[in-house]
């Protein structure tokens, strides 16, 4: 959400040339009572010093404006606010791949169900991507542990590729709390490290740690309409400690104009009550909900999949397709990996979109935003709403 200023220059009624009018035309009445001899009659007379008598154009300047978008500088100027609002949209193919050949004719973008009307559309360059990478370091991910932290620092080293990259992220992690273990920055070396440190163990507040992540993180990661807010959650999706609620976890993610991502983390063959609440999370910030582990493992070398605890009749692993051949560890690595590298490419492939609201009325309402491709067989992503709020 953007606010532009428009009227630069306007030169405030009452300003320094009217106050002198003023001031020359009472100076003359009251020289006139005063010659007819009725100076109490001047007294009288409510001047803008006065401080028997508040002037109505000073009554009304105290009060709140019923339009927030109206401001005046010392300068005797009066600008007047306007909203613009910036929508970044994700457009899928039937195979899940970006489209990428669209235009600014093939959208159409409603608030609250009135159609808008688009001010600008871009491809490239995109604005810069601000990520929340946050890791479920809780006791239930001790087994998921060494996957998730190899997809992530994979995740971290494509993001922020190259030295003239814009992108920033910042790591959190939980358990039955959650920590900010590294601030934004660009330098995925640093992520990394801090990542190949984590240990999995404790309970988990995984609302708690969303939360915290839109509320002082990408809340004030820089202004809405200047930067893209993406939070990536790797993690089974299973709450059990958190002190908000789902509904807070993503009334925030709205308050922050953020999209989250998550990445199922579940183990393999087992049906897991967390992943409704990832898709919610996904589905009602306009991100995008993954499930790389979802598929049932079997024993079949073809696929490379191994059922999970296969055990040779004297009790020991099962050599030839156990771990230790690496199979079932590459399998799950790679889908965890192939799952971040399809979120990547869809950050990447972004149109961005900005319209100027008909309503610019700024009065704290949240407004739902609707984006519509005009080409069929397509999955949209976008940002679902925003909270008309005044900024400074």
């Amino acid at each position: 959400m953007k606010m532009i200023m428009l009227g630069e220059g306007v030169k405030d009624p009452k300003g320094c040339r009217v106050g002198l009018r003023r001031a020359v035309i009472l100076m003359a009445v009251c020289l006139a009572v005063l010659w007819a001899g009725g100076s109490t009659l001047c007294g009288q007379l409510s001047s803008p010093g006065d401080p028997g008598k508040t002037p109505p154009a000073a009554k009304s300047a105290s009060n709140p404006t019923s339009n927030p978008t109206l401001t005046q500088n010392t300068a005797g100027e009066i600008r007047r606010r306007v909203l613009v609002v910036n929508v970044p949209v994700t457009v899928l193919d039937k195979r899940g791949f970006p489209v990428i050949d669209l235009t600014q004719n093939d959208f159409e973008v409603f608030e609250d169900g009135k159609r808008q009307n688009i001010t600008y559309f871009r491809q490239e360059p995109l604005p810069p991507l601000r990520i929340g990478l946050v890791l479920d370091t809780s006791n239930s991910m001790r087994m998921q542990m060494k996957f998730e932290k190899d997809a992530a620092e994979q995740f971290v080293y494509n993001m922020l590729e190259g030295q003239n990259t814009r992108n920033k992220i910042f790591l959190e992690t939980f358990d039955e709390s959650s920590s900010i273990l590294q601030d934004f920055t660009a330098d995925p070396d640093l992520l990394m490290s801090k990542i190949r440190d984590l240990k999995a163990g404790g309970g988990k507040a995984m609302y708690d740690a969303i939360y915290t992540a839109c509320e002082t993180k990408l809340l004030n990661s820089g202004p809405a309409e200047g930067t893209r807010r993406v939070l990536v959650l790797i993690s089974d999706g299973v709450d059990v400690q958190s002190k908000h609620t789902l509904d807070e976890a993503i009334s925030m993610a709205h308050r922050a104009e953020t999209s989250i991502y998550t990445i199922g983390n579940s183990l393999y063959g087992f049906s897991n009550p967390g992943d409704k609440y990832l898709q919610e999370l996904a589905d009602e910030t306009g991100g995008g909900a993954f499930f790389p582990l979802e598929k049932e493992v079997g024993a079949d070398l073809e696929t490379g999949y191994l059922a999970h605890g296969t055990i040779n009749d004297d009790g020991s692993q099962n050599i030839g397709l156990g771990a230790q051949t690496g199979i079932y560890t590459a399998q799950r690595l790679m889908h965890l990996a192939n799952a971040l590298e399809a979120l990547g490419r869809e950050l990447n492939s972004q149109y961005s979109i900005g319209y100027t609201p008909t309503d610019q009325n700024l009065n704290g309402t949240y407004r739902r935003i609707r984006v519509i491709v005009r080409r069929k067989g397509v999955r949209v992503r976008s940002k679902t709403g925003y909270f008309a709020l005044a900024q400074p």
